[in-house]
């Protein structure tokens, strides 16, 4: 019995919800007798039948005496759907294979327990790494509190990222373009600042024809489209903007007086004011993830990326950069004032490639 190799697909599976199940994880279930898959499943989106629903019913009969693979631990608990565990029981599987166990107290082991009370064979841990890579916001946000944090930075080959005027668009070429648009149809939440809404005019919406994805996944990525969050303590902005014209948005400011205004707009005014006057941007990552939200990706200037970089906050950065220089004049990718080499940051290079003519780095701290 190869386990990897079954869990391996379970894991495919589950990267089909890459876009559309938050708050939910992403899970994704096989079900193998004899040496064979009878039945496969995926969560789809939140409030609907989990993985594990979806390949019992392909299963059938077939179910019985048979083992289950699954990326996350099976519920034990009445959410918007019934527990996950006791389908499994109910539909007379032999063994269950699980990735990891579920992060969230409401399950917490309860499900494998629940397995093994039933008389099932259980195995958790395969392939544990790689599914919690798949699902790091909803990990981080059940074990700390906390989503989890990427940064996007655009830059050009002399570490650039607009003109000293403002000037941004476009550093990269379409590909990258298309590659951050799926960053952010992964994403609970795309956040920025107001700079960066008054220098570029900036929407931050998911544009469908530039995702680059199939069809039936480019449909999901545009039915949750993540919640937009604008940082401005001043509030600047003003709701005229393309950015508040585009759709609902949530904005951080320090003073919640005009709340009433922003809400007869369709917004949501969060008054957060830091011990610095400005937005208490820890305070606003605690408050996304009470929200649910899982992945949030900063797209801004670098004034509140550097902001997030100082307090520790960020977890992965994704970096574009181009084959061109913008000059010494230009904006720096980061507002990091340092003054001795061993004040820099170090991190850690996770993935380099080739996004059409430009180069996507993936870095994150060393801890």
């Amino acid at each position: 019995m190869n386990d990897h190799a079954y869990m391996a697909r379970a894991l495919e599976l589950a990267r089909k919800g890459l876009y559309s199940t938050h708050p939910n994880p992403r899970v994704g279930c096989v079900i193998v007798r004899d040496g064979a898959i009878v039945g496969e499943g995926w969560h789809v989106r939140a409030g609907e039948p989990h993985a594990e629903v979806h390949a019992l019913r392909q299963a059938g009969e077939l179910a019985r005496g048979a083992a289950a693979y699954v990326t996350l631990e099976p519920c034990s608990h009445h959410g918007r759907t019934p527990p996950c565990a006791e389908a499994l029981v109910k539909a007379g599987v032999g063994r269950v294979v699980a990735a990891m166990q579920d992060p969230n107290p409401l399950v917490a082991g309860r499900g494998l327990a629940l397995l093994r009370d039933a008389g099932i064979e259980v195995r958790s841990g395969v392939l544990e790494s790689e599914a919690r890579a798949l699902n790091a916001g909803f990990v981080k946000r059940m074990e700390q509190g906390l989503p989890f944090l990427r940064v996007k930075l655009a830059m050009s080959l002399d570490g650039r990222t607009a003109m000293a005027s403002g000037e941004s668009q476009w550093i990269t070429g379409p590909q990258a373009r298309a590659a951050v648009q799926r960053l952010r149809a992964r994403s609970s939440v795309v956040l920025t600042g107001a700079d960066t809404v008054l220098t570029d005019r900036a929407r931050l919406t998911v544009r469908g024809a530039e995702l680059g994805l199939e069809a039936e996944q480019a449909a999901l990525a545009l039915q949750r489209p993540p919640l937009r969050v604008l940082i401005d303590g001043g509030l600047r902005v003003l709701l005229d903007a393309p950015f508040f014209q585009a759709g609902p948005a949530l904005v951080a400011t320090v003073d919640g007086g005009e709340r009433e205004s922003y809400q007869a707009a369709g917004h949501d005014l969060l008054a957060l004011p830091g011990a610095d006057g400005r937005v208490n941007l820890p305070g606003l990552l605690r408050e996304l993830a009470a929200r649910g939200a899982n992945e949030v990706l900063v797209e801004a200037g670098p004034r509140l990326a550097g902001a997030f970089a100082r307090l520790g906050l960020v977890d992965e950065y994704q970096i574009f950069v181009a084959a061109k220089f913008l000059g010494s004049s230009a904006r720096p990718l980061l507002e990091l004032p340092l003054e001795r080499m061993a004040e820099a940051p170090e991190l850690r290079i996770a993935d380099i490639r080739a996004v059409g003519d430009d180069w996507r780095i993936v870095a994150v701290p060393r801890v």
